[in-house]
């Protein structure tokens, strides 16, 4: 009979299945990541690819607008408010004294859009707007399936999205609609949906003091959100309806703050009311 040495090349068979579990959670590791990692990896889109496309309201005209979105061609009569414009790279260098001249007394520009895109006409819109005098502020377009909401709301603080009290300066506000690159809600769940709103709107806050500014239509909200109210009292309203009339409002507001109520203004950008005198306009811009 023969006797193994200590020593011997052949390992005993429980060896053999320690090894060879090692090596496959090697593999698992190099082929998925760390526990926990794989499902962000498979549900993180990859970034948007024309955002210059993208701006407050180009999705709700192609599915709410009709005519092509243009809604009423004459601003509507309504006591007590201010005229004002929102505008993104598409609409370039802006005739802001033009503009002003036509009664036009705040905007609102684009100035990031998920956690890649800046506006290249940002400084020429957002700054010739504030010399004329007008009142202004910066809007962020949401696509919540590429980034978190506090990674998104960091992207636009850090290019244009801030906030100062200088009486000429609104809340940052926040676009959501919908999706111009696939699923309309993103592929999220409702509640994903106001999960993600609510980690942006919190870094937001924290790093403003400022609650900031809702834009979205009650249609996408009803479809995308089960039209929650958790928003209703701290986040102004700004909603798109190209009407004669700003009809039913999202679950939550009992006003809008801001109506767009055409996407095709007939100088540029689109064109909104504000809810109020000038005053309260003043009022919103100082917190």
């Amino acid at each position: 009979m023969t006797v193994r040495r200590s020593g011997s090349p052949h390992p005993p068979a429980r060896s053999l299945a320690t090894a060879a579990g090692i090596l496959l959670a090697i593999v698992s590791l190099l082929l998925f990541g760390l526990p926990g990692t794989a499902a962000a990896a498979t549900t993180a889109a990859p970034e948007p690819t024309h955002p210059g496309q993208d701006w407050a309201g180009s999705e709700i005209a192609k599915y709410e607008g009709g005519a092509g979105g243009r809604g009423i061609t004459q601003q509507p009569s309504l006591r007590a408010s201010v005229h004002g414009v929102d505008v993104s790279s598409h609409n370039r260098n802006v005739a802001w004294s033009t503009l002003w001249k036509s009664g036009v007394r705040f905007a609102y520009v684009k100035a990031t859009e998920s956690r890649s895109y800046t506006n290249p006409y940002f400084t020429q819109q957002y700054n010739g707007s504030y010399r004329v005098g007008m009142i202004r502020g910066a809007y962020h377009f949401a696509t919540p399936n590429t980034s978190s909401g506090a990674a998104q709301a960091n992207y636009f603080l850090a290019h244009g999205g801030g906030w100062s009290k200088d009486g000429k300066t609104l809340p940052g506000a926040l676009d959501m609609e919908y999706n111009p690159y696939g699923a309309t809600c993103y592929g999220k769940s409702a509640a994903g949906l106001v999960n993600w709103m609510k980690d942006w709107f919190a870094t937001y806050k924290k790093r403003t003091g400022r609650d900031a500014v809702l834009y979205t239509s009650t249609r996408w909200w009803k479809k995308c959100t089960g039209n929650s109210r958790a928003f209703g009292r701290t986040n102004p309203l700004w909603v798109p309806r190209y009407g004669s009339s700003v009809g039913e409002l999202p679950a939550g507001w009992g006003f809008h703050t801001i109506w767009q109520y055409t996407s095709s203004g007939p100088t540029v950008g689109d064109h909104n009311r504000f809810n109020g005198a000038y005053d309260r306009l003043r009022a919103l811009a100082n917190g």
